[in-house]
């Protein structure tokens, strides 16, 4: 942290650094959010990890853009981010940035909901490579975050069922370009959604252990290598199913 004074808050399995601006209450109530994604998170990825996750909470928008030398404007819409989430081993480098102005619009189950999809970066950091598609990193990762809270796809996925819903079905799984934060808005949402649905689909139909195994598989292997091995089924067979799920839930 190189931006002046921090403010520290300590949670059972969080470590939470604030920066100018933000008071020791709201830095309390981000590491209980904190302590409550982790649990989750291990009850999902049964992987190895610390079990423990450091959040930044920089003073403003501007501050956090400053801190990951990026534009303000690519993280504006978000809540929060990770630092560090590709690699081939442990990383303890790894931290969630929070963006405070966009954290705070969000409602007590948003919050939550970012930062378990945050820490499960964190957790799946080890396995996750160049190789691991983003579809599957993010679609897992909300797959974590939304378990146990009994979202539906049409509460969980707006966006992608408007676009079925008009007739727009995806011709294939979210490429990796998608996934750019400059991009469009609701382009980035859809891609985001139909991640979760996917990876929700593969826990449904093959189990959630099959789901981890295509997780780490994907990490070391071809995607089609790993979805043989983890599942038994090829990209396009997966596709069809995934399509076949989007006609169910969204017309």
């Amino acid at each position: 942290w190189d931006q002046g004074p921090v403010t520290v808050e300590r949670g059972a399995h969080a470590l939470v650094l604030g920066g100018a601006g933000q008071s020791p209450e709201s830095l309390s109530a981000v590491a209980a959010e904190a302590d409550a994604a982790v649990p989750a998170v291990s009850a999902a990825w049964p992987g190895p990890w610390a079990g423990q996750v450091v959040v930044l909470v920089p003073g403003s928008l501007d501050a956090m853009a400053a801190l990951l030398g990026r534009p303000a404007a690519e993280y504006r819409g978000l809540g929060a981010v990770t630092t560090g989430r590709t690699g081939a081993g442990p990383a303890p480098a790894d931290r969630v940035v929070v963006n405070p102005e966009g954290y705070r619009r969000l409602t007590a189950e948003g919050r939550q909901v970012i930062l378990t999809h945050e820490t499960t970066h964190v957790a799946t950091r080890a396995a996750t490579t160049a190789k691991t598609p983003l579809w599957l990193s993010e679609g897992f990762a909300d797959w974590a975050a939304y378990s146990g809270l009994g979202r539906t796809a049409a509460e969980a996925a707006p966006a992608l069922g408007r676009a079925v819903g008009q007739g727009d079905l995806p011709g294939a799984l979210p490429a990796d370009g998608a996934f750019a934060f400059a991009g469009d808005a609701d382009a980035l949402a859809r891609a985001y959604e139909g991640s979760w649905l996917a990876c929700r689909l593969i826990a449904r139909t093959w189990g959630d252990a099959a789901l981890v195994s295509l997780y780490g598989k994907a990490g070391r292997e071809s995607l089609p290598a790993a979805l043989d091995d983890a599942l038994g089924t090829d990209a396009a067979a997966l596709t069809r199913a995934w399509q076949q799920e989007l006609r169910r839930e969204f017309r």
